[in-house]
């Protein structure tokens, strides 16, 4: 189902998707929670972002087990293949980041949006998950790089 869109490796289609919503949402995310004045700007941007890049992170990780998987049926030299795997190993550890971000994003919204519920929680709760969010938004970031430049790397060891 993953492996191709319209003839092309699908893989190779998402995770450009992936290289720019991730970091997108982290900065958006870190942004709404330490500059209150522009979260009436920000809030629908993160909370679409937080729904939308954890689904396009899961659909990257699915259409990369397939193309994996296609390589090992084609026959590809061990060391692509290991290459491949260790690309695939933070292709997973990003998609459950992404998704721990997203839902800390989400937890944020909900502790800033004023309802009746919410608003009298202490300060620092809303100041906590700000935290949480600056935490795995670095962490999203730096395993978007990682597992970009392994893929890169896979890709393009030996062809320049």
């Amino acid at each position: 189902m993953f492996e191709k869109i319209d003839g092309l490796p699908g893989h190779v289609l998402v995770v450009h998707a992936v290289v720019v919503f991730v970091p997108l949402l982290a900065l958006l995310a870190v942004a709404y929670g330490l500059l209150p004045r522009w979260r009436g700007r920000l809030g629908w941007a993160v909370g679409v972002l937080a729904v939308v890049t954890p689904v396009l992170a899961w659909v990257a990780t699915e259409s990369g087990e397939a193309f994996e998987a296609a390589l090992r049926e084609r026959g590809y030299p061990p060391q692509i293949l290991s290459q491949v795997e260790a690309h695939a190993e933070y292709g997973e550890l990003l998609q459950w980041v992404t998704l721990a971000l997203a839902v800390a994003a989400l937890v944020l919204l909900a502790l800033t949006s004023g309802r009746p519920g919410v608003s009298g929680l202490p300060g620092w709760v809303a100041t906590v998950a700000t935290g949480v969010v600056i935490v795995l938004a670095g962490f999203a970031v730096v395993y978007v790089y990682l597992t970009g430049e392994s893929g890169a790397r896979a890709v393009w060891t030996g062809v320049l």
